[in-house]
């Protein structure tokens, strides 16, 4: 038990602070020796190492990564955002346009990717129209978080909580697209509130017409296996072996040299689930031996309220991902499991927008626009914390 206790909170210190102090040591490197030093002391044999690994989660997440990698690179998502960012003639429909396709794209397609898509498109257009591009760089990250929240493929931790739960795509959908909805619609109203001396402005933008470059057959082919994919996830089908089989019929290719497809791959996070899955099943076996029944009663985890305040908490603490983890053991025995694992991946998603370190996505767009313009600590917080509340508020009502 003392190893486990040991091991476990080295590897969410690690995670907590993004990479161990003096060390070259990150999140991924902390999760291998987590997991390993749980097999070496014993903690676990190698075969509860293995069963403790969520292929489903993994493949998931794989299958993704490889259909939203042509996407990319066909230029789908660039064209589209081109076309509807160039079409919003004043600063707040700007807002808007950016916050919605942001938004709706990342419930599907991981809001990781559309980050990496819209940041540079945001700092061309807003330099181009000599207008401040940080309200609209907020709107990218905050919007991406929120949007995630409505899918089980618009982020990590949805994607574990889908395999965990069992949760149905069109039941995670309808239970959760409402709060994403409205999320967005705040996060219109609070931006523009933080900014208004941006949103004051009523002469008409005119945004210089810039030609996208895509890619046609592989986009139309993406677009295809995409739509399918979705189709499938709709009528009921196992949401990991949908994904995996649409990121294998994409690498069927003549016109895509793999290695750019393998390239947008995040191995890294795959390797961070696997060790992660590790330390908290050593964790669990060593520690959680009593009755967990009696711990989520006195916990009050049954109360959506405090389920909610307690996985927003812990994602800013150590992130979201590692958060849901931790509260694998306790949702299974809650009254309604259902619900708790729709209000844990509600609350774990939406908190990444109460600060800058909130969620990658965050981290994304601050690092990719840094060479033009720096967004602060401060400067994320006086929008996103209002923002985070809010949204927080509005799941909490609507699962109530």
């Amino acid at each position: 038990m003392l190893a486990a206790l040991l091991i476990f909170s080295g590897t969410y210190l690690v995670l907590a602070l993004g990479r161990l102090p003096g060390w070259r040591v990150d999140r991924t490197g902390a999760a291998i020796i987590g997991a390993t030093l749980m097999i070496a002391f014993k903690v676990l044999t190698l075969e509860e190492a293995y069963r403790a690994i969520d292929y489903d989660t993994i493949i998931l997440l794989f299958g993704m990564m490889i259909v939203v990698a042509n996407l990319r690179l066909s230029g789908f998502f660039r064209a589209v955002a081109a076309w509807v960012v160039e079409h919003a003639h004043r600063p707040l429909p700007l807002l808007a346009s950016v916050v919605f396709v942001t938004g709706i794209f990342s419930a599907f397609f991981v809001n990781d990717t559309m980050c990496l898509v819209m940041t540079p498109l945001v700092l061309e257009v807003t330099s181009a129209l000599r207008r401040n591009p940080v309200p609209y760089l907020l709107a990218v990250a905050m919007a991406s978080n929120i949007g995630s929240t409505a899918t089980i493929t618009g982020n990590p931790q949805n994607m574990m909580i889908g395999a965990f739960s069992r949760i149905g795509y069109r039941d995670f959908l309808a239970a959760l697209a409402p709060v994403a909805l409205a999320g967005l619609v705040l996060a219109v109203v609070i931006l523009a509130a933080v900014y208004r001396r941006e949103f004051r402005a009523v002469d008409p933008l005119k945004p210089d017409h810039r030609p996208v470059r895509v890619n046609r057959v592989l986009m139309w082919k993406s677009l295809a296996v995409s739509a399918a994919m979705i189709v499938f996830f709709f009528l009921g089908w196992p949401v990991p072996t949908v994904a995996l089989i649409a990121g294998a019929l994409l690498l069927i290719t003549r016109r895509v040299k793999p290695e750019k497809v393998y390239h947008e791959i995040d191995w890294q996070l795959l390797v961070m689930f696997v060790g992660l899955f590790i330390v908290i099943a050593g964790v669990e076996k060593a520690v959680l031996t009593g009755d967990v029944a009696a711990t989520v009663e006195k916990l009050r985890l049954d109360r959506i309220g405090v389920l909610a305040a307690a996985a927003a908490i812990l994602s800013n603490l150590v992130s979201n991902v590692p958060a849901v983890l931790l509260f694998r053991p306790f949702v299974a025995h809650l009254a309604d499991p259902q619900r708790g694992w729709l209000t844990v991946a509600m609350a774990s998603t939406l908190a990444g927008n109460f600060t800058l370190l909130g969620s990658m996505a965050n981290l994304i767009v601050v690092q990719r626009a840094r060479r033009e313009v720096a967004i602060g600590f401060q400067e994320y917080f006086k929008a996103g914390a209002p923002l985070a509340v809010a949204t927080l508020l509005v799941g909490i009502l609507f699962l109530s």
